[in-house]
């Protein structure tokens, strides 16, 4: 049995995790892979709705997501993550725990995450009647290096999948396809910044 790997998708609430994430979980599954989507927000209403947004509450809803995942890949499933996940030691944590792990960092503009459906969220965190909102009334540390860096406010989800999926093949989690979505150039700059990280 071929083990699994986690692509943990983490950014500001309204950068595209979840679309993304779902559409990449999509993806995997034409190329006969098995994948289970595991969306923060949802795990957290049916498994771990007694924890708060504390740090520490934050911290162990993120580990618990992270230890599903090694489950996962050790039975052969590949997990995708979709957690704003803010904090990058714990993020750093989870990646030490999994042996294939990838990092797909959103990045967005809060200007344009404003605009997306987190716009009501993030304006009651300004008006300090919500706490704990990454990137407003509490931090979100952005990764240093991630394997995929998707501008999302430039990307459509598609373009945003045909990249995360080229940086699989190159990393090796994945196998090439004929149909591939993306031209030799663009998966030798994905190769260039992988090689430039430390990660081939």
């Amino acid at each position: 049995m071929t083990e699994g790997f986690t692509i943990w998708f983490t950014g500001l609430s309204g950068s595209g995790k979840s679309s993304i994430g779902k559409a990449v979980g999509d993806a995997l599954r034409s190329r006969a892979l098995k994948v289970e989507v595991l969306d923060s927000g949802r795990i957290r209403q049916q498994l771990n709705r007694t924890l708060g947004f504390s740090r520490e509450e934050v911290e162990t809803n993120l580990l618990r997501l992270g230890y599903e995942c090694t489950l996962l890949n050790r039975n052969g499933v590949t997990a995708i993550v979709t957690a704003v996940s803010p904090y990058r030691d714990v993020r750093d944590r989870i990646r030490e725990d999994i042996d294939n792990f990838v990092e797909v960092y959103c990045r967005c503009p809060m200007e344009v995450v404003m605009k997306r459906g987190a716009r009501e969220l993030f304006e009651k965190a300004q008006r300090d009647e919500i706490a704990h909102v990454a990137g407003v009334n509490a931090p979100y540390e952005e990764p240093l290096k991630p394997e995929v860096l998707l501008n999302t406010d430039q990307l459509s989800i598609e373009q945003s999948v045909n990249q995360t999926l080229a940086t699989l093949e190159v990393l090796g989690r994945i196998g090439p396809v004929e149909t591939a979505a993306y031209t030799e150039e663009e998966e030798e700059m994905i190769r260039r910044r992988l090689q430039d990280l430390g990660y081939v």
